[in-house]
């Protein structure tokens, strides 16, 4: 890959002061280690910053499920009973981990849960008891390391600092992960999401029981491995998807699909019975129909702002098979 063109718009002065801190002698970090700071340092992250990121406004990013309004959180909130089985949801507390709100999905929202809490970054992460432990693109969010394959061999993407320009360069693998294939095309780019792990890890070690509820998007480790060669990062910034990962840093979201059968077998050895893997269309469809149903009947002689909502849920040109949800019991 080598160096690439300066980005643009620049990096902030205070952020290449973070950087100049955090990088190693020779100027340069791994992509985790910027994304980390990009998005999560105390400063300058772009998800500490006090600003709207999500919906439709002026100065937002992207919008999510959860951008569709009330609905959202009383198909969860229906799916999540269902779920439960003969489990008394009243004996459960509803915890969003990652939440953009102080309020969390179920604002608003009727609900037969024991409490609804959240977890907003930065916060601590304690979990305890009978628990529905949700989220909505959560591990999509989290720093992720970029490999390519070049000359026979896997190198490490990193970021170098030249005077007050950010630029990609490969580096030697710091510590080889484990899981790259032997031999890929020369070019091939992996963006693996080891911190999307290692945070299911961490959720599902606590000493909880109940439901694990994640929104998001990605793909299977085949999937990443063999049919993505570009890698599958990108950035956000006024709702315009950009592959330029370096401009803007603090300003701009970065994501990279999450790889489900590694969050999948995270939970499996924490106890969690067979996690199941669905499109948001079909999980709302499976667990949530009668409160489908019930909409539809209800708006059936007008196209209202709540039929829109359930469409922009469920159609598959959408959100419904933009997004996946893995759910699992314990």
């Amino acid at each position: 890959m080598g160096s690439s063109l300066p980005s643009t718009p620049a990096a902030s002065p205070a952020f290449l002061a973070a950087f100049r801190v955090r990088a190693d002698a020779d100027g340069t970090m791994s992509f985790d280690r910027f994304m980390d700071l990009a998005l999560y340092d105390a400063t300058v992250g772009y998800y500490r910053r006090d600003a709207a990121r999500v919906g439709y406004g002026p100065g937002t990013d992207f919008f999510t499920a959860s951008t569709s309004g009330p609905l959202f959180g009383e198909l969860v909130s229906a799916a999540c009973i269902n779920l439960l089985g003969d489990e008394d949801p009243k004996r459960h507390t509803f915890i969003e981990i990652g939440a953009e709100s102080p309020q969390g999905v179920l604002a608003g929202v009727a609900h037969p849960f024991a409490g609804a809490g959240t977890v907003r970054v930065g916060q601590p992460l304690d979990l305890a008891g009978p628990s529905v432990v949700f989220s909505n693109e959560l591990f999509d969010a989290q720093p992720f390391r970029r490999f390519v394959f070049r000359a026979g061999d896997w190198h490490e993407i990193g970021v170098r600092l030249g005077g007050d320009t950010l630029v990609d360069v490969e580096l030697p693998i710091r510590d080889h992960p484990g899981i790259l294939p032997t031999t890929a095309p020369d070019g091939y780019v992996i963006d693996a999401p080891l911190a999307a792990v290692a945070l299911t890890k961490r959720l599902a070690a606590q000493p909880w029981t109940g439901l694990f509820v994640a929104f998001d998007y990605g793909k299977s480790w085949p999937e990443l491995a063999g049919e993505c060669p570009s890698g599958t990062a990108r950035a956000y910034h006024r709702h315009t998807q950009s592959n330029d990962l370096l401009a803007r840093p603090g300003e701009q979201d970065l994501t990279c699909h999450v790889c489900w059968d590694w969050l999948a077998e995270a939970l499996s050895k924490q106890g969690f019975a067979q996690p199941v893997l669905e499109s948001q269309e079909a999980f709302f469809v499976h667990h949530a129909g009668e409160l489908i149903a019930a909409t539809m009947a209800a708006e059936a002689a007008r196209f209202s702002p709540r039929k829109l909502s359930l469409l922009q849920l469920l159609h598959p040109t959408h959100l419904g098979q933009k997004f996946q949800v893995l759910h699992a019991r314990r």
